[in-house]
């Protein structure tokens, strides 16, 4: 049972990499504010979260796996509410989204 558990963590710490990984490749890649902090929040949910998991199954039923927990949880709460401020607080200031041109869209017929 242990194999198993080792391969499922093990799965899960390298698709967390691999989601922190496309995440920062978009923060340096995606053109304005929001599509930037679009790709924070999928480093923060996914790969994050992933790797906590994977983490946690290492563990076991310890202390260590509470604090885990715990740290998912915090995670799971504040990501999405300081996503929402940022975008909110970019409105405010008067940051317009990056919209598609008028030619790049098909016409409807």
């Amino acid at each position: 049972m242990s194999l198993w558990i080792d391969g499922l963590s093990w799965i899960c710490l390298v698709a967390g990499g691999f989601f922190c990984v496309v995440g920062a490749v978009g923060l340096l890649r995606m053109p304005d504010f929001y599509t930037r902090m679009h790709a924070a929040s999928l480093i923060e949910t996914l790969g994050a979260g992933l790797i906590l998991f994977g983490l946690l199954l290492q563990a076991g039923f310890t202390l260590v796996a509470v604090k885990l927990l715990m740290v998912g949880l915090l995670i799971f709460f504040v990501s999405p509410t300081a996503t929402h401020a940022l975008a909110r607080a970019g409105m405010v200031r008067g940051l317009k989204p990056l919209l598609a041109d008028k030619e790049d869209t098909p016409s409807k017929p």
